[in-house]
């Protein structure tokens, strides 16, 4: 066995105590990621309108549900992208080859800034366009839009923290990585009521105050999992080298990456589907939709979670000549 083995539970562990130490903590976090959406959506739906416009918080909760197929591209990419690094990663850890572990790690981040640069020019040019195929309501337009805006153009946070996220993954510090996504997680949750409505002598500002909770909580998340990586994973070297970017590192990141970011991708054009047949059919239909796809989550979180604590395992594993695997 390897010098590497006996240093990383990946290699040394039993396989069900492994799965158990990394698998619970990511599928907490993320159970704790769809509550979160819940309660943003609870806090939105009971916006009131100072014009004495009838049913606001319902307008606000349709204007989210049809902002989120965005949202969920942008973690589509972000997330699958971060998978592929994660398992080159992990994979270059169990092979003990630090220099390409590292490359992983920085044509990872460098990648991601380029999907972010790509939804920043979204934010800037193309929200209303996005959000009009959906609604002619202009109340819905407007709201959807400020919201929508605000999330593509700040969407560094949510990026980036899915890179470092799988970063921290990848070597097997699960623990760091679910601290980060659940403090995240707490700014968001205390941040939405004080910036919707005004509390603590901040302006009302309505949908634009949960846009601003959901970015700033990401960027928090960002920061917290920044720390870490380069406190915490000191097998993985860093350095504006390895930044640059790499034909043969980027072929082998999206060999993996690539699927999950399909995957991911479908069920935010199922969902932007969706949204359309039941805009046909009533703005209430939406609405509830939208609110029956955040319930669901719940679901399809707690798998993500389950996948997360694998692709490591088996990726360390596999490089390391498959003692585990």
């Amino acid at each position: 066995m390897n010098k590497e083995a006996t240093t990383n539970k990946m290699g040394s562990g039993s396989v069900p105590a492994v799965m158990l130490s990394m698998g619970i903590p990511i599928i907490l976090s993320m159970v704790l990621q769809a509550c979160y959406n819940i309660v943003d959506s609870m806090f939105v739906a009971r916006i009131t309108d100072s014009s004495g416009l009838a049913n606001a918080g319902e307008y606000a909760v349709n204007a989210l549900t049809l902002a989120f197929p965005i949202q969920m591209l942008i973690v589509a990419f972000g997330i699958g992208t971060g998978v592929g690094v994660n398992a080159l990663l992990a994979k270059s850890l169990g092979q003990q080859d630090g220099e390409k572990a590292a490359k992983a790690a920085g044509n990872g981040i460098s990648l991601a800034l380029i999907i972010y640069a790509a939804f920043l020019l979204f934010g800037l040019f193309g929200v209303n366009a996005y959000i009009g195929s959906q609604t002619k309501d202009s109340v819905i337009l407007d709201m959807g839009s400020s919201y929508l805006s605000i999330c593509s153009i700040a969407s560094f946070g949510i990026v980036m923290f899915s890179i470092y996220e799988k970063l921290l993954q990848g070597a097997g510090k699960t623990i760091y990585s679910t601290i980060a996504q659940i403090s995240g997680a707490l700014v968001n949750i205390v941040l939405d009521p004080i910036m919707i409505f005004g509390y603590f002598g901040l302006p009302e500002m309505g949908i634009r105050g949960a846009a601003y909770a959901t970015v700033l909580g990401q960027v928090a998340s960002m920061a917290i999992a920044m720390y870490f990586h380069y406190k915490k994973n000191t097998e993985v070297k860093s350095g504006r080298k390895y930044l640059k970017l790499e034909k043969d590192i980027i072929k082998e990141i999206y060999a993996i990456g690539l699927p999950a970011i399909i995957m991911q991708a479908l069920m935010s054009f199922m969902t932007y589907g969706v949204n359309l047949i039941f805009g046909a059919v009533s703005q209430e239909a939406v609405t509830a939709y939208g609110i029956f796809y955040k319930i669901q989550q719940f679901i399809f979180f707690a798998g993500f979670g389950l996948r997360d604590a694998i692709t490591p395992m088996v990726s360390f594993n596999y490089g390391m000549g498959g003692r585990n695997v």
